[in-house]
């Protein structure tokens, strides 16, 4: 396995959109999986590759000089349990360093909705270090409350500069 930083749009667009269409457990509305494809062409993008194929991703959505969000991520089933989110999670958290940004935020399916592929997703989060901050119960709709979660990362002073 390889995870490697892509820089073009267009393959961006086209790993995210086969690999969420491969994860119909978590990503499941047609509408979501486009945004998600529309989104990722100008963001930080890391690729996870098994040779030349593409078997995961995460982007990164900068919000702001202090915060960035795990906007999405993938990884197909059967390469699960296997240290690949751990270390595109350390890239991504790397990568947000480096630019002296200070929060980590991702926002998932909230516990209040027993479904288990969830259930794992937000220990995989928990195990990386976030915290769930607040449950906003509206924000997707009412059947999927988001649980938003933050993560304190470690920067030096001089990549605040």
């Amino acid at each position: 396995m390889e995870i490697r930083e892509v820089g073009d749009g267009n393959a961006k667009k086209e790993i995210c959109d086969t690999v969420l269409h491969r994860l119909s457990e978590w990503f499941g509305i047609e509408e979501s999986i486009a945004e998600y494809v529309s989104q990722v062409e100008e963001m930080p993008f890391y690729g996870v590759y098994d040779g030349e194929r593409p078997v995961g991703f995460l982007a990164v959505k900068i919000h702001n000089a202090f915060t960035a969000e795990v906007c999405v991520m993938g990884i197909l089933k059967e390469y699960h349990r296997m240290g690949i989110g751990s270390e595109l999670m350390e890239r991504a958290e790397g990568y947000c360093q480096q630019k002296g940004l200070v929060y980590l935020t991702v926002k998932t399916l909230d516990g209040s909705v027993d479904f288990e592929p969830y259930e794992r997703t937000r220990r995989f989060y928990e195990k990386m270090g976030f915290i769930p901050l607040e449950v906003f119960p509206l924000l997707w709709d009412e059947a999927n409350p988001c649980l938003f979660l933050a993560k304190h990362l470690a920067c030096s002073q001089e990549n605040r500069g």
